[in-house]
């Protein structure tokens, strides 16, 4: 495996534990621009590189674990209430297309450039 020949190397351990560090890193900032950037896939990025670093450092395997035990929560939560759940992912579906239908009307996005032009 390249991580062990790496660290056979003088200062091998320091450079795969700050390359491990930096693309973890690396992935939780695209999640975190993808949270504030328009278009979907904002958790999927944060997790990836919340895994990277699992593989390399024990708190952010701590970290993803505990990431793991809420995920189940939330899904058996989901499960044990179904209307409530489809009554929320409704709601916020229904938010959305009104938000678009609002910036669609008002030409938010093209005011948006302008401004920002």
């Amino acid at each position: 495996m390249i991580r062990e020949r790496v660290r056979r190397l003088p200062a091998g351990n320091a450079i795969v534990r700050v390359s491990v560090f930096l693309l973890g890193l690396a992935f939780i900032l695209l999640g975190l621009a993808l949270s504030v950037l328009p278009g979907p896939l904002t958790i999927p990025p944060v997790l990836l590189g919340l895994v990277i670093w699992a593989l390399e450092f024990a708190w952010a395997e701590r970290w993803l674990d505990r990431a793991r035990r809420q995920a189940l929560e939330a899904w058996d939560a989901a499960q044990a209430h179904p209307w409530r759940a489809g009554l929320v992912t409704g709601g916020g579906l229904a938010l959305l297309v009104v938000a678009l239908l609002l910036a669609s009307k008002y030409e938010l996005v093209d005011h948006a450039k302008s401004v920002l032009s």
